[in-house]
């Protein structure tokens, strides 16, 4: 295809060619010069003109020589072609989709080092694994098998496993419908259901995490001062009793250290964090191996662990060595430590603890081995209270009154009340890691597969290990062990740690590590959920938190991550905090699984994930068993995270920045918008639901802003935000040349409805023509059901101008569509007199002026009106006017019948009009009015004629030049209208219209008005004077609008008759009912 050109210019050509000449210079690449003209608005792209348009357009010349792509040359200013943005598009890293994006994009993404990406195996897996597999597995897991036995410990962590297996298929199914960027679960579910439900969700789950990190610092700090090193403890107790107590302040203080710590090493170093990950990870790994590995060795050599009994009773033996009461030393038998805690000396004579004296010391095994049948012992619950004994089934034991027992005694006794729906609590925070390998989405090799795989295979992998723990605890371990949290009957040793094989080290120290690493992980992990939270721009007070060090770390956020994480730990209690965090995981899961279903049974084009193994009804069944097993865990504390999330749902709907992702809440509200709009189609609604839905009419000054702000105060006040309302406008010309000026107008449209808080919808129309562009609107303003059936719209106050000749024609033609329309109109008159939003009156009448049925718009407007807070002390007033023949008596009290049946509360009053003779003022305007009109249709008419001759002599003087212009551009010629001016003609016509001039003066003086217009003033100046004499004081009048003239001819004598109703009051909103009752006695 040829590119290069000769412009040859049109008049050049003398054969007629021009057209074609003129067809070649329209070819792409070729500059097109002044004359070419400017570009029309949606022709393409603006072009360029002078030396750089020159240049560029050789470039352009240049890059399209040789290439077939010339016709798109436009569309390439600002859309790549698809052979460059496809390599793009498949090696998509963290940006966010888009043209531009890639384009501004691309130089730095060159610049930067290429980072390993992480498989399946590295990247979701053993994440996972990690985060699953925790503090609770060894530090609680012995305890709730022990407390809730086999049976109901298989059923809570059956109920907690499906309940993430079940999240992770949803979760599965919206990580593999696109890319999914940086920021893992919050992401998914802020583009799921949208910026409320995702910064009241991700604000849960960051709050899951802190709580987990946390937790997890707790859990360190009492392996470390319960297993470890005991003698470092700060608070000594000095009785049994206030060891718990000893407890927890010690763990405030370390914990408080260390969490201290660990923000610090996050502050320095985060590299160091994850290069650590794989070491935790082998630690847990090794601890459950070992674990296994003892579970066998009990098979066939059970290790030699005595537990000591006091009849059923478990004994602790931090105190004491021997397990029995005497013992023989040499050929003498002497007491034991243990009699000393039950009897007030050493001496066999000594007065014990009844229970002490009656009972028998037993020795037991703690760990009798997998063959030795404890299985059966282990299968169902033994819940205890709070400072219960841990007692062992099936031993002797001789019952005493509980008054006798003393302090001190070294029993083994419960902490805390025990039942089911307290260990879901404390169980499930053991579970809560399924998202460590979507929250990495950013660093892996291929998110949409490595995410499902690796997460599902992490539950089953986990899911099996708990399972088959709680078998294997209960098989191995004696019922008064596993019920023994801190190993007190085992010289407080742990209790798993006692289990595994080679040394109970092996399980203390891989323990300590991994609860050590796992706080750190959420200490990483939780200020950059924060971060990307603040980023996002939903939540304005969160903003600050968005900010960092240079490099990005979230330094702001670690900070109130570690203020928060505080809290949880001068809680204290491992149990206590378990819940807290288990609350905020299972509302952030049962999200996941909404968002799923949504999209699922929205079936958006755009969900079309490639994870097939999925359905809504799984994602349904997930949703309701995590919001069960919220309330099963704790329902106050349930109420108290919903509570927590609605609030920041409500903030950041209220204050938050608008964001549009495409997400599920507004498909879903599409879709019942349009199964709303489909079922009120059917018909119009019954008078007991009709509400008056306002197209509002707004005019615009020259610089596109709204003239009369105060019709939208009137329509706030009016609907009170209920209902539908549009607010209308007009520009006159073409929507090519004026939609710059239609978007600036609509801009300044919606920023007044914002200020006045009108809830509704814009829509602005560009037409040749005022008057057909309300036509317009009047006309197909609304969709469906939901259109409007009342026009408000203000009195047009220059009417009378000469600026303006034209606008009460307009407004009366707009009265006439809305009566075609069938749809009510409301006219206000000294608009900007009205109150707005922020005014109130304190008292006043609202006056009804009720002289034509109209369906009951005047009684409802008054009613609508006095339900907002400017109008709510205004009193209602009705007046109705009775005829000569009527009983006014009995036309009150009917009135007042009525309006008790309407529950409408107002005072009636009867006006009588007398009638009189036509008065000489009401005759005088009259006639005044009709010569203006006369008038103005003379002026109009002599404006016409001199327009038209001009044109005409126009026109010949063009068609003495070409031949062809006179033929098909020259009307036929009047008579009077010559080219040929001679002094006699010229001296003919001036005393023409001279002599025309002064016939239609004589005329216009010597006019008679018209009998049906005198009657019609007469009516407005008697009615006048009647609303002036009793509603003058009034705040507002509202008035019966007299319908408009059937012969057109006397439109402007209608606006007058309408100036003259309304004269001297204040505010007044005329009415026009639409034909059809809009008020109801029935219910």
């Amino acid at each position: 295809m040829p590119t290069n050109f000769t412009v040859v210019p049109v008049e050049a050509r003398a054969d007629g060619g021009g057209d074609e000449a003129a067809e070649r210079t329209d070819a792409p690449g070729v500059p097109q010069g002044p004359e070419s003209g400017g570009p029309s608005p949606g022709d393409g792209s603006a072009r360029e003109s002078g030396m750089l348009a020159n240049s560029v357009e050789a470039e352009r010349e240049s890059f399209f020589e040789g290439k077939n792509m010339a016709l798109f040359e436009e569309e390439m200013d600002s859309n790549p072609m698809v052979s460059s943005l496809l390599n793009k598009l498949a090696n998509y890293t963290n940006l966010s989709q888009g043209v531009v994006e890639h384009e501004e994009d691309e130089d730095s993404k060159r610049r930067e080092v290429k980072t390993p990406r992480m498989g399946t195996f590295i990247g979701v897996y053993l994440p996972c694994l990690q985060n699953i597999l925790g503090v609770i597995l060894f530090l609680r897991l012995t305890w709730i098998v022990g407390a809730a036995g086999v049976l109901q410990s298989f059923l809570i962590v059956s109920m907690c496993c499906t309940c993430t297996m079940l999240t992770a298929i949803s979760m599965s199914a919206i990580a593999t419908n696109g890319v999914v960027p940086a920021g893992g679960s919050y992401y998914m579910i802020s583009r799921s259901l949208g910026p409320e439900f995702g910064g009241a969700v991700g604000l849960c789950f960051y709050l899951g995490t802190t709580f987990a990190g946390a937790m997890y610092i707790l859990g360190t700090i009492e392996i470390f001062l319960t297993y470890i090193s005991t003698g470092v403890a700060v608070f000594q107790a000095e009785t049994v009793e206030g060891e718990a107590v000893a407890l927890l302040n010690n763990m405030r203080v370390y914990g408080t250290c260390t969490l201290a710590l660990m923000a610090l090493v996050v502050f320095v170093g985060v590299k160091y964090v994850n290069k650590l990950a794989l070491v935790f990870l082998a630690c847990v790994v090794l601890s459950i191996l070992a674990i296994y590995a003892g579970v066998i060795k009990t098979a066939f050599d059970p290790p030699d662990i005595p537990v000591c009994l006091l009849g059923n009773r478990t004994l602790s033996k931090r105190s004491f060595d021997v397990c029995s009461k005497m013992h023989v030393v040499g050929n003498n038998t002497v007491t034991t430590a243990l009699w000393g805690l039950f009897c007030n000396g050493s001496r066999p004579s000594a007065t014990c603890d009844e229970y002490f004296a009656q009972n028998n010391v037993t020795e037991i095994q703690g760990i009798p081995g997998v063959a030795s049948g404890v299985f059966l012992d282990n299968l169902w619950s033994t819940y205890a209270d709070k400072g219960a004994f841990v007692e062992k089934k099936g031993v002797p034991s001789v019952p005493v009154p509980e008054e006798g027992r003393t302090r001190g005694q070294p029993y083994v006794l419960t902490d805390i009340m025990t039942c089911f729906t307290m260990l879901v609590g404390i169980y499930f925070p053991s579970v809560t890691g399924i998202m460590a390998g979507s929250n990495r989405s950013g660093d892996l090799k291929d998110a949409q597969k490595s995410i499902p795989t690796g997460t599902i295979l992490a539950i089953v992998t986990t899911s099996f290990i708990y399972l088959s723990c709680i078998a294997l605890f209960g098989a191995c371990i004696e019922g008064v062990v596993l019920r023994d949290k801190f190993g007190e009957a085992l010289q407080g040793n742990l209790v798993i740690g006692m289990l595994a094989w080679p040394s109970p080290w092996v399980i203390v120290i891989g323990s300590f590590f991994s609860t050590c690493g796992a706080g750190l992980q959420s200490l990483t992990g939780a200020p950059r959920l924060l971060q990307a939270i603040a980023r996002d721009g939903i939540v304005p007070f969160l903003q600050v938190f968005g900010h960092g060090k240079a490099n990005g770390e979230p330094t702001w956020a670690l900070l109130l991550t570690a203020l928060i994480c505080e809290t949880g730990i001068l809680i204290a209690s491992l149990d206590s905090v378990a819940p807290i965090l288990s609350m905020f995981f299972l509302m952030c899961y049962m999200f996941v699984n909404l968002a799923c279903a949504v999209q699922t049974l929205l079936r958006t084009p755009n969900w079309r994930p490639r994870f097939k193994f999925y359905h809504w009804t799984l994602s349904f069944l997930g949703m309701s068993l995590c919001l069960a097993l919220m309330f099963i865990c704790s329902w106050y504390y349930a109420l108290f995270a919903m509570l927590i999330a609605g609030c920041i749902y409500k903030y950041i709907e209220y204050r938050g920045a608008e964001k549009e992702w495409g997400d599920g809440i507004r498909g879903l509200s599409l879709n019942a918008a349009r199964y709303a709009l489909l079922r009120v189609e059917h018909g119009p609604p019954h008078t007991k639901n009709w509400r008056p839905q306002v197209l509002v009419m707004l005019s615009l000054d020259t610089e596109q802003r709204v003239k009369h702000p105060r019709l939208l105060s009137l329509t706030s006040q009016l609907k009170a935000g209920k209902g539908l309302t549009i607010v209308g406008s007009v520009l006159e010309g073409t929507y090519l040349d004026k939609h710059e000026e239609a978007q600036c107008a609509e801009e300044n449209i919606r920023t007044l409805m914002g200020v006045e808080r009108t809830k509704g919808f814009c829509q602005l129309v560009v037409s040749s023509s005022l008057r057909d562009g309300m036509s317009h609107l009047i006309q197909s303003a609304g969709l469906g059901g939901m259109k409007h059936n009342t026009v408000l719209m203000a009195w047009p106050a220059s009417w009378k101008q000469a600026a303006g000749p034209f606008s009460w024609k307009n407004f009366v033609d707009t009265v006439r569509d809305t009566t075609a329309a069938q749809q009510a109109l409301l006219v206000a008159k000294n608009i900007d007199a009205f109150p707005q939003n922020q005014e109130r009156f304190s008292e006043g009448h609202i006056d009804v002026w009720w002289v034509v049925h109209d369906g009951g718009m005047l009684m409802l407007l008054p009613f609508l009106l006095r339900q907002h807070k400017v109008w709510r002390k205004c009193r209602m007033r009705i007046f109705t006017v009775a005829q000569v023949d009527d009983n006014s008596i009995q036309m009150k009290k009917d009135l007042q019948t009525f309006l008790y049946h309407l529950r409408i509360s107002a005072e009636v009053e009867v006006v009588e009009m007398v009638e009189n003779d036509i008065s000489a003022f009401t005759y005088e305007k009259t006639l005044m009015m009709e010569q203006r009109s006369q008038m103005l249709k003379q002026m109009q008419l002599s404006k016409t004629e001199r327009e038209r001759e001009a044109q005409l002599i126009h026109d010949r003087n063009t068609a003495s030049h070409t031949a062809v212009a006179s033929k098909t551009q020259a009307p036929p010629t009047p008579d009077k209208v010559q080219m040929t001016w001679t002094k006699e003609k010229l001296v003919t016509e001036k005393h023409k219209n001279k002599d025309a001039g002064v016939t239609g003066l004589r005329d216009l003086f010597s006019l008679k008005p018209d009998q049906s217009n005198v009657r019609r003033m007469h009516t407005a100046v008697k009615l006048n004077g009647v609303v002036l004499s009793k509603s003058q004081d009034a705040q507002l009048v509202l008035l019966n609008m007299p319908g408009p003239p059937r012969n057109r001819q006397g439109d402007e004598n209608y606006m007058e008759f309408l100036e003259v109703l309304t004269e001297g009051l204040n505010r007044v909103l005329l009415v026009r009912g639409s034909g059809r009752e809009v008020i109801t006695i029935y219910s």
